[in-house]
């Protein structure tokens, strides 16, 4: 009875921990409507980028943002209740398996929020990709220049005299 209170409260404080992380719902990045573009344009291709959006991370990578903290919680929890039951028996086992759910559910947490901004990452990349195909505007920040190669100079129409030797002096010099 008292193993399984712990593992429901396990999985609930899991559960809890790894409701925080925030999943893309749409783009963190600015689009204008393209030159010649109705605004009405603008959103009808602004639901279908998100759409492509959403499919390429995966449809619903949020899924694996939160899967992926409940099981850091819950292998962190049996990996301590191991640890502590070696080490103290039944008792050790009650701490081992705490501690275990506190440092596994923070990790998990890391994980699945490290995943969610990756996939925020995919989603505003495959985005900013199909309205830009459609013709819109995208900002880009002021420091994105390209560099230009200097001119070179043309070729001089007098041929250089060979390398070592002086030139000839003017005329009329003695």
């Amino acid at each position: 009875m008292k193993q399984t209170i712990i593992g429901l409260s396990v999985l609930t404080t899991a559960l809890l921990l790894t409701a925080c992380v925030s999943l893309p719902t749409g783009p963190s990045v600015m689009v204008l409507p393209g030159n010649g573009k109705s605004f009405d344009q603008f959103r009808y291709d602004d639901g279908e980028c998100r759409r492509f959006a959403h499919n390429q991370i995966g449809g619903s990578a949020g899924q694996y943002a939160n899967t992926s903290g409940v099981n850091s919680a819950v292998v962190g929890t049996a990996v301590g209740a191991v640890a502590g039951a070696a080490i103290g028996g039944r008792q050790g086992a009650a701490v081992g398996a705490g501690t275990g759910l506190i440092f596994g559910s923070a990790s998990g947490t890391g994980a699945a929020q490290s995943s969610a901004y990756g996939s925020q990452r995919q989603y505003d990349n495959a985005y900013i990709q199909c309205m830009y195909a459609k013709g819109h505007s995208v900002p880009v920040q002021g420091n994105i220049t390209r560099q230009q190669q200097p001119a070179s100079a043309p070729p001089s129409p007098y041929p250089r005299p060979p390398q070592g030797t002086p030139p000839p002096p003017p005329p009329g010099y003695r």
